[in-house]
């Protein structure tokens, strides 16, 4: 059962008179629990093929359809309810609020979710155990090392029970062990939470963690190798 499919999506930024194509129709399906790593040099496309699938961008032409809906037609209004309740994103950056404990980060879209306190805090506390920081839950992000705060970053996105993860070169600040040790985390959270995971990277380390491999190159996709799964 596919929970994405791209359909001919071309993306086209205008500066003045001169056009940028970053992507020139671009089709795949992503199906229900897979783990996808999207791969390409710098300026392939993958970070604007990203923000399209998460609604953070749209397409010049083509459609995306997330869970049966085609996301290329809601109004703004619609997308942030989308958003919030569909899709997770962690960055290479982190992005977690300074002054927060790793459980008052991991609450916060829980918070905009409406949910009540007392379930924020017990499934803050269970997603910080499923990435093993059960031991600094009440560090702030300057008291944790680059691989904790990303695991911190990952049990926020999953806080809302998303559909999708998607993750934007989330181990390119981190060391190679580190990074094992974060995308260990993401196939283990894929599994105990059913979620789709998409990962864009230009880092060979990462793919090896995924079930299937998309590489783009100059807005179009070149191919793609199946690793696990069919």
């Amino acid at each position: 059962m596919n929970i994405i499919d791209v359909v001919d999506v071309h993306k086209v930024y205008r500066l003045g008179s001169i056009e940028i194509y970053a992507l020139r129709g671009v089709s795949f399906s992503v199906k229900k629990g897979e783990f996808l790593c999207i791969m390409g040099p710098s300026g392939s496309g993958k970070t604007t093929l990203l923000n399209i699938i998460g609604t953070l961008d749209k397409p010049t032409k083509g459609r995306v359809i997330v869970d049966g809906r085609d996301i290329t037609r809601l109004r703004e209004r619609e997308l942030t309810e989308f958003r919030l309740r569909k899709i997770g994103f962690v960055f290479q950056f982190y992005n977690l609020i300074p002054v927060l404990t790793a459980l008052e980060n991991v609450e916060l879209p829980m918070i905009f979710a409406g949910i009540p306190k007392k379930e924020r805090k017990r499934r803050a506390e269970y997603l910080l155990r499923l990435v093993g920081l059960e031991d600094r839950m009440n560090h702030r992000p300057d008291e944790l090392s680059g691989g904790e705060q990303q695991r911190v970053a990952i049990a926020r996105a999953l806080a809302n029970n998303p559909s999708i993860i998607l993750a934007d070169e989330p181990t390119g600040e981190l060391d190679t062990d580190t990074s094992r040790r974060v995308l260990d985390v993401f196939r283990e959270v894929s599994r105990a939470e059913g979620v789709t995971v998409i990962i864009v990277t230009h880092d060979p380390v990462v793919a090896e963690y995924a079930d299937r491999i998309i590489y783009l190159r100059d807005g179009k996709i070149q191919g793609e190798k199946i690793l696990r799964g069919e």
